[in-house]
C-alpha cells in the first residue's frame, strides 16, 4: 500500500486502485506509540475511489523532523574524502564509516520539505552542488519503522569540503530537502535488494546517471533508528534519510532548470526541478 498526500487530502493506492482515506491517518501513523502500527494499518477504511493525483505534497507532517545519515555507503565515504582532502578533513569520513556510532544530522522540518514535482534549490554561495538519492524511513513516535519514501538530500559539496564544521550550511537551506511521491507502508514492504537510480536531465538531455542498491548499505535500518532515538523524543515521529550510494563526480554540478529523477525499486520515482 502507498499513501499519498496532496493539497486535496490523503489517498491510498491498494491493488492498483486509488482511494480517498480519512485525513488524520498520516498523523495517527507518525504519532503512534510502540506496538500500534499494525492495528492502524489493518484498520484503514477505504472511502471513495479516485482517478488521479494532483498537487502532491511531501508525505510527512509539517511538525515532523527530517534527519539524515551520512557515510553509510562506501561510495559516499570515498566522495566525502575526496572533497575534503585539501582541508584535511578526509580522515573523519574514513573514521565514521568504520565507527560504531553513525553520522546523523538534522536536515529539515516537514513544513520545509519539497514534494514530488516541486522545486529544489542550490545555494547561491556554493560552487559545487549535487542531489543525493536516499531511501528514507518513516518512523513513529515509538521508534518503529512503518514506511519508506524516496528522499533527495540536496547538498553543497564545495561548502562541506571546505570544512566539515560547515555541514549544517551545506545541508540545511531552502529547497534542500525533497520527499515523495508517497509512503510505501509496512516495515517489510521493501526488498532488501531494492535498486536506487539517479538520473539528471539538462534541456531534456540525460547528463548524469548512476545506480546502487540496498545491499551496499553498511548499516541496518534499526541501527540508525536506535541511535537517532537514543537521547531524543519525537512526538510527531521522524523521517530518516539513510545515506547515498550514488554521487556525481567533481566534474558535475547542478544548474537551474535541471530535472532530477530518483527511482527506488518498489517505492516510486521522485521528480524535482532545480529552481
Amino acid at each position: 500500500m502507498k499513501l499519498f498526500r496532496s493539497v486535496h487530502g490523503l489517498s491510498l493506492e491498494k491493488d492498483g486502485q486509488l482511494y480517498q482515506v480519512e485525513q488524520h491517518l498520516l498523523s495517527r501513523l507518525f504519532r503512534s506509540g510502540r506496538g500500534e502500527i499494525g492495528e492502524i494499518l489493518s484498520g484503514i477504511e477505504l472511502l471513495e475511489k479516485q482517478s488521479d493525483l494532483r498537487d502532491q505534497l511531501p508525505p510527512v507532517l509539517d511538525e515532523t523532523e527530517i534527519w539524515a545519515s551520512g557515510v553509510t555507503y562506501l561510495r559516499s565515504k570515498s566522495a566525502r574524502m575526496e572533497e575534503s582532502e585539501k582541508a584535511g578533513g578526509d580522515i573523519f569520513y574514513d573514521l565514521v564509516y568504520e565507527a560504531q556510532r553513525p553520522e546523523l544530522f538534522f536536515k529539515s522540518m516537514g513544513s520545509r520539505a519539497v514534494g514530488h514535482g516541486g522545486h529544489i534549490r542550490v545555494r547561491e554561495d556554493s560552487s559545487w552542488d549535487v542531489p543525493e538519492p536516499e531511501l528514507t524511513l518513516a518512523i513513529n513516535a515509538g521508534g518503529e519503522i512503518f514506511g519508506f519514501t524516496v528522499g533527495n538530500d540536496v547538498s553543497s559539496r564545495s561548502i562541506e569540503g571546505e570544512n566539515p564544521l560547515y555541514l549544517p550550511q551545506a545541508k540545511v537551506y531552502r529547497g534542500s530537502c525533497a520527499l515523495g511521491p508517497s509512503l510505501l507502508l509496512g516495515r517489510d514492504a521493501i526488498s532488501q535488494r531494492a535498486s536506487i537510480e539517479l538520473k539528471i536531465f539538462r534541456n531534456d538531455q540525460l547528463v548524469f546517471e548512476g545506480e546502487t542498491d540496498l545491499t551496499q548499505l553498511k548499516r541496518r535500518f534499526e541501527e540508525l533508528v536506535e541511535f537517532l532515538y537514543r537521547e531524543l523524543d519525537f512526538a510527531h515521529g521522524a523521517m530518516l534519510m539513510t545515506g547515498t550510494g550514488v554521487v556525481p563526480g567533481s566534474d558535475f554540478t547542478l544548474s537551474s532548470g535541471d530535472r532530477v529523477e530518483i527511482t527506488i525499486e518498489g517505492v516510486g520515482t521522485l521528480t524535482n526541478h532545480v529552481a
